[in-house]
């Protein structure tokens, strides 16, 4: 007898790009739903011995509910939608999706940071509105702007995407520094281990790759911010919450930092009073850093994977 599965909020992987995951029929009776809200996820999974999810909470009242749950794949490298200690009680399996969005989400850092100091967006929309075609001469300037290799990138946490986007810098030239938990002697030459005030203190860069949590919510604050140079560009593509929003769209509004580039908020969908939304120098994407083809695809063939091993009974990216 097969499998009953269910995706219950597939719509931000499976896209018009990639319509379809004929790969889980051979798991077993797969219903894919695009999205699933908090008071219909119960009757969704009842049933089921497998159930996928990206951001649809399961709690303990979920499993009590559904006693033939044997498996939760989260379709994601964060695990906070899933009670990991009540899955365990309940002889239940949860795996996640790590390291899949590397290469995607360096690449978002990057962006962020070329539209802030080469003025991409900005020069695009003068032109278009005929800027260029009325200047007297071949080009014109509006800001002065620098090259990266004149630059100093502080990075916080060396996970996969933080050595990644530290290997990109190099490439460029940046001078490279990093706070971390590992050891100085297992870092790459360029890469110079330093205190947390001092990466403040000393980067033109400062892009956040660290988890979230009671030590790091809100790292990013009046306090933080006040010892950062008045040039600082700030990129978040970690979690909302590293940053305190409300203290970083005062600085930007009274020019203590040069820009806050952000692809994750506090809250998402963020809500429209958001302060960041009125500051001109915030730049802000959504949460669209993971979401290459590439990435979704990688993500979807780990999730099979994932499944595969579980049937087989040979478990790999296990979290509880």
């Amino acid at each position: 007898m097969k499998s009953k599965i269910v995706v219950l909020d597939a719509y931000t992987l499976l896209r018009d790009d990639i319509k379809e995951w004929k790969s889980l029929e051979s798991f077993g009776e797969v219903t894919i739903y695009d999205r699933t809200s908090p008071e219909d996820t119960s009757e969704r999974i009842k049933g089921c011995e497998i159930v996928l999810t990206n951001k649809v909470v399961l709690t303990r009242r979920h499993f009590e509910e559904t006693p033939n749950l044997r498996y939760i794949g989260i379709l994601a490298t964060g695990t906070n939608v899933v009670d990991l200690k009540a899955a365990r009680e309940h002889g239940i399996v949860v795996t996640n999706i790590p390291a899949y969005s590397t290469e995607s989400v360096a690449q978002t850092v990057f962006a962020h940071l070329f539209n802030v100091v080469n003025k991409v967006a900005y020069y695009n929309e003068q032109n278009h509105n005929g800027k260029w075609s009325a200047c007297p001469d071949m080009c014109y300037l509006d800001f002065p702007f620098h090259e990266l290799c004149s630059m100093t990138i502080g990075i916080v946490g060396l996970g996969n995407i933080g050595m990644r986007v530290a290997a990109i810098a190099n490439a460029f030239g940046m001078k490279v520094n990093a706070f971390t938990s590992k050891s100085a002697d297992i870092l790459p030459a360029y890469i110079n281990k330093c205190r947390l005030p001092d990466l403040y203190t000393s980067s033109d860069v400062i892009s956040l790759h660290c988890p979230l949590t009671p030590d790091t919510e809100k790292m990013i604050n009046k306090s933080s911010i006040s010892l950062m140079k008045a040039n600082a560009i700030v990129i978040n593509t970690g979690r909302g919450p590293l940053v305190d929003e409300y203290d970083i769209a005062y600085a930007l509004r009274e020019k203590r930092i040069q820009a806050y580039c952000t692809d994750v908020m506090s809250v998402e969908p963020p809500h429209p009073d958001n302060p960041l939304f009125r500051e001109k120098n915030a730049f802000i994407t959504p949460h669209l850093g993971w979401a290459t083809i590439e990435a979704r695809m990688r993500l979807r063939d780990i999730a099979d994977e994932n499944i595969t091993c579980f049937m087989k009974g040979c478990q790999i990216n296990v979290v509880n």
